[in-house]
């Protein structure tokens, strides 16, 4: 701002005449100037001084803004920036339409608690025709463990879209567009996003689904180290996220869940303090297997755990919703929740991972 030439300002000719004379071209230096001085050096009135800093300073300096209309800007880039639709109605309305665009979505939880089935359901209906709700475009599913199944994929499509996946060819069609990479190293995911980077927006690719992140870096570091606190092996946090606006699709990401310190929780900004040590009431529990730095990497965090006999999806962070729990179960069209409403959660009970009846990985 302070470098806008004044000669570009429209003020009056002769007044814009004489800055330039005195070799005054920019709004700095017009305005780190008194007005008397300015008055001495140009030899016109005062009252043209004044009026000639006031068009300076309206140019030169950005528009006001309130807190209603920041927070409305906000909104409107959100809600315009483009969802993937879930189709689990009461998720979608907590995270404005759906997983965003431009951002990084992290769905954490313990194995075999659905946080695949959640992404094969969500590469089908990024791939699917814009006349079923889809995205109409292709997918890159980067499969770190080697659990990628076409066939629970194509069982998924043909109980959640029969009319699609009933008719001659579609089935086939559907696959087709859904690309599954299998690296093992971070190096190999690198070196395949950035060749990859271009051809994001050459070939329609509407989502990138990285499944896991967490076994690949633990499998990086080997079994003789920790991953807790911030002593963590490098991870292409800032690439992903370039790769994401880049692109401007979604990335989602799975996580894995570790063991934990009793005050670690409290490190996630992010996250309720909880004065009443309400950690101690409940089952075994967890946290996020990558850590801090990684917490605030991603926009979207849910998280997926099982307690009292029941299953939870948490939208434990997210810039639009308050954190909610939905129940949910997995089906033969994938996860489904089994209701729309969400239960509020406060203090250290939103960044809680329960894994009752869930195996571990010790990371």
């Amino acid at each position: 701002m302070a470098n806008k030439l004044v000669a570009h300002m429209g003020l009056p000719q002769s007044i814009a005449n004489r800055l330039a004379a005195r070799n005054i071209r920019t709004a700095k230096d017009a305005l780190s100037l008194p007005e008397f001085d300015l008055m001495a050096l140009l030899g016109v009135d005062i009252k043209d001084i004044k009026e000639a800093v006031a068009r300076i300073s309206e140019v030169a300096c950005p528009p006001y803004q309130t807190a209603l209309s920041l927070l409305e800007e906000r909104l409107m880039n959100d809600t315009s920036g483009g969802r993937l639709p879930t189709l689990l109605t009461g998720l979608d309305d907590a995270l404005g339409g759906g997983i965003p665009f431009g951002v990084l979505t992290e769905l954490v939880g313990p194995s075999g608690i659905g946080k695949s089935q959640f992404c094969l359901k969500l590469s089908l209906l990024a791939a699917l025709p814009a006349s079923y709700g889809g995205l109409d475009g292709r997918v890159i599913y980067i499969d770190t463990e080697s659990k990628f199944s076409s066939r629970r994929m194509i069982e998924i499509g043909r109980n959640s879209f029969p009319k699609i996946f009933h008719s001659e060819g579609m089935a086939q069609e559907m696959a087709g567009r859904i690309i599954v990479l299998r690296q093992t190293s971070l190096s190999e995911i690198t070196e395949s996003l950035q060749q990859m980077k271009l051809k994001l927006l050459q070939h329609e690719v509407k989502l990138l689904v990285i499944d896991s992140m967490a076994a690949l870096i633990s499998g990086e570091k080997g079994s003789s180290s920790s991953m807790s606190g911030n002593h963590q092996p490098k991870c292409p946090f800032s690439f992903l996220k370039s790769i994401a606006e880049f692109s401007r699709i979604p990335i989602v990401v799975t996580n894995q869940v570790r063991g934990h310190n009793n005050d670690e929780i409290s490190q996630y900004s992010f996250l309720g303090k909880d004065t009443d040590r309400s950690v101690e009431k409940f089952e075994t529990h967890h946290v996020a297997a990558l850590g801090i730095q990684w917490a605030h990497a991603v926009t979207i965090r849910l998280i997926f755990e099982a307690h009292s006999g029941q299953k939870f999806i948490k939208v434990a962070k997210s810039p639009l919703s308050p954190p909610l729990a939905f129940p949910f179960t997995v089906c033969s069209s994938g996860v489904t929740l089994l209701s729309d409403d969400g239960i509020e959660m406060i203090g250290q009970e939103i960044g809680m991972i329960r894994c009752q009846g869930h195996s571990i990985l010790n990371v």
